[in-house]
């Protein structure tokens, strides 16, 4: 359906520099019908000041969701309150450290089907490009000339490909994905039983969505984004408790979460 509302769900914390260049590429999108979500796993009330100088400097539709305290890792949780917030019939997850391209939004609404989940990836900036990025704020620094000579990584994920749609066994990140609303609602969305990072953001939901008749689809040389770089914000311990705990959940064949969208007992 091309004319469908999107809801787009940035999961940020602390980060205001990176979401103003979000912001700015998202004012930029050759798509138009969405609302923006700012899904804080944080409650600043500084980031609140900061959103509210977006919302007057950009003729977007921009909600703040957050939560009641910073009490760690709670990236599902406020992704949940998020969709629960969220007006579009199609949501698309980012991150806040990822920049879309101008097609990004279209691409996922060309792309779009029922019964399936769409994926894209990242290109990976410098360090020494992302510093520019922060302190010019010129989105022309992403323009594939000008990453070649930047050390940028991925940059096969910059050409733009819409042709390519892909089946896949495998593929969602938390960072760049795409699903009817109904679709993730059937599932009760994330599990906020993890608590760490790298596996309920993406492998939990992927394996949750698969068991319910969603297909993968890899649309990674279309929905095109540009990831700026910092320091490993998880380690490998976070991703190991999250992996014994999701192979207790498919044992258990969880595939509507107790902790979820609603909570269940």
């Amino acid at each position: 359906m091309k004319g469908m509302k999107v809801s787009i769900i940035i999961a940020f914390y602390k980060n205001t520099n990176a979401l103003a260049l979000i912001i700015k590429a998202l004012a930029l999108q050759t798509y138009h019908r969405f609302e923006v979500i700012i899904a804080e796993d944080d409650n600043n009330p500084a980031t609140k000041l900061f959103i509210d100088g977006l919302i007057h400097q950009y003729n977007l539709a921009i909600k703040h969701v957050y939560q009641a305290e910073d009490a760690g890792f709670r990236k599902n949780k406020i992704l949940n309150q998020s969709i629960l917030a969220s007006d579009g019939e199609y949501i698309v997850f980012i991150d806040g450290d990822c920049i879309p391209h101008k097609d990004f939004i279209k691409r996922y609404v060309q792309a779009a089907e029922p019964k399936a989940a769409l994926f894209g990836r990242r290109v990976m900036l410098s360090e020494t490009l992302t510093q520019k990025l922060y302190q010019s704020k010129n989105l022309s620094l992403l323009a594939y000339w000008h990453l070649l000579t930047k050390n940028a990584n991925g940059l096969k994920y910059s050409f733009s490909l819409p042709v390519i749609k892909q089946k896949r066994d495998i593929g969602i990140y938390g960072c760049n994905w795409g699903i009817y609303k109904n679709e993730i609602v059937a599932i009760n969305g994330f599990d906020e039983d993890y608590v760490t990072a790298g596996v309920g953001e993406d492998s939990d939901i992927e394996w949750r969505l698969k068991k319910n008749g969603i297909q993968l689809i890899s649309i990674r040389f279309s929905a095109t984004e540009y990831h700026l770089h910092h320091p490993l914000n998880y380690s490998d311990t976070d991703v190991n408790i999250g992996l014994k705990q999701m192979e207790i959940k498919k044992i258990a064949g969880e595939i509507r979460c107790k902790n979820g969208l609603e909570k269940r007992t």
